[in-house]
């Protein structure tokens, strides 16, 4: 069984105030390749949190977001891809279609909202991961290019490097964004957004602004499991 949720996560006890939803803005089940949750411990882990919604953003594929749709888990589920462009990750969120990955990032980006879906960039400034080279990041930010900055990451390790995120996030102007990155599911809830409810990708920008990120480092070492799990996972 999985660990209770408020055990793990102190900040969900807390009630929400009321018209506001906890929105975790990244996270990865077993579609992404290097992260071990399959559908029946994400449905398993939600219903054990206080998130309302849920961003499922796999590495170069929608599947497990559309498969978490399908078996109607017990929370919204926003559908994501973390895109590996040539220049370091991008998120498009509220998508319809897998974007391929390797591209430019104005590519992806225009990938992104051709679908009508929200631009996201995670972890900036993290060394350990494919973050956004700066000065592309710099530059699509003064450009307009990013709707939203990942201002807490629950996986960076050094607390200076949200900071940063959430500096830049100040100096442009752009409303900060929070997520799990859970990997499996014991992580996932461990940061998010309390924001007012909205509907749809427009409402959802407008409403960030207004939210309050909560969380915390979730950097337990996480035990990898043996499981058989589908083939294709970095397909749509």
């Amino acid at each position: 069984m999985l660990e209770p949720a408020a055990d793990l996560h102190p900040h969900l006890r807390n009630a929400r105030p009321p018209g506001t939803v906890r929105v975790d803005m990244h996270s990865h089940t077993c579609y992404s390749g290097d992260a071990v949750t399959t559908l029946d411990e994400l449905a398993e882990r939600v219903e054990s949190t206080a998130i309302d919604v849920l961003c499922v953003t796999d590495h170069h594929s929608i599947r497990g977001a559309l498969e978490a749709i399908e078996r109607e888990v017990s929370c919204r589920v926003v559908v994501g891809e973390e895109v590996k462009t040539r220049a370091g990750e991008i998120i498009g969120l509220f998508l319809t279609e897998r974007i391929p990955h390797g591209l430019e990032p104005e590519e992806t980006i225009a990938r992104i909202r051709g679908q009508g879906g929200v631009v996201y960039v995670p972890h900036p400034f993290d060394p350990v991961r494919h973050a956004l080279r700066e000065p592309v990041l710099r530059s699509l930010c003064a450009a307009g290019e990013v709707d939203a900055l990942e201002v807490f990451n629950a996986k960076v390790s050094l607390d200076h490097l949200n900071a940063r995120a959430a500096d830049l996030a100040t100096e442009t102007g752009l409303p900060g964004g929070a997520g799990s990155d859970a990997h499996d599911p014991a992580a996932i809830g461990a940061a998010y957004v309390e924001m007012p409810d909205f509907d749809g990708p427009a409402d959802f920008l407008a409403r960030l602004p207004e939210g309050r990120v909560a969380g915390h480092r979730f950097d337990r070492a996480r035990a990898f499991t043996p499981r058989i799990i589908p083939s294709g996972l970095t397909q749509t």
